[in-house]
């Protein structure tokens, strides 16, 4: 099974659906910020909540909860498993 064909944006990810994060495409201090917050290459990553508008969403990662906006969690590339 080829997974290149199989990755998408994490802001993609359905409710209650998990991943695992294979890329970051965010640049500078942004992507400082969410690799501190465990968002890294290899990690799961579970979508627990979507705001009332569909933005910002939260997800479950390394035992605690983040929250991104849509434009940001585009830029985050993962594996659906």
């Amino acid at each position: 099974m080829d997974k290149s064909k199989q990755v998408v944006p994490l802001s993609q990810l359905a409710v209650g659906h998990t991943a695992q994060i294979v890329g970051l495409e965010l640049k500078g201090l942004l992507r400082r910020r969410v690799q501190d917050l465990g968002l890294i290459p290899g990690t799961t990553v579970e979508c627990i909540r979507r705001g009332p508008t569909g933005d910002p969403t939260a997800y479950a990662v390394r035992g605690t909860t983040v929250a991104l906006r849509k434009e940001d969690a585009n830029l985050i590339n993962v594996y659906p498993i």
